[in-house]
């Protein structure tokens, strides 16, 4: 089943998400900034794109991801080796 927020299909369609290579590619600081680019970016657009209360998801996922991060974890909160 897709999950617009949290699991969107076409994030999803190889054996690790896209948020995960994200993370692996662009180390845990500057994948943190993308992360808190990405909530300000679903803040922004609110109720202008798509329904508002999707936007504000979106936007609180974004900034979880970066939380996992801070905590140790990567976005997805699996423990990193």
């Amino acid at each position: 089943m897709d999950d617009p927020v949290h699991h969107p299909s076409h994030y999803t369609s190889g054996p690790i998400e896209c948020i995960e290579a994200l993370h692996s590619a662009l180390g845990p600081e500057a994948f943190v900034a993308f992360c808190r680019g990405a909530a300000i970016k679903y803040c922004w657009r609110a109720g202008r794109k798509d329904d508002l209360a999707q936007e504000l998801r979106k936007a609180q996922t974004y900034l979880g991801f970066a939380l996992q991060v801070l905590d140790g974890r990567n976005p997805l909160g699996k423990e990193l080796a």
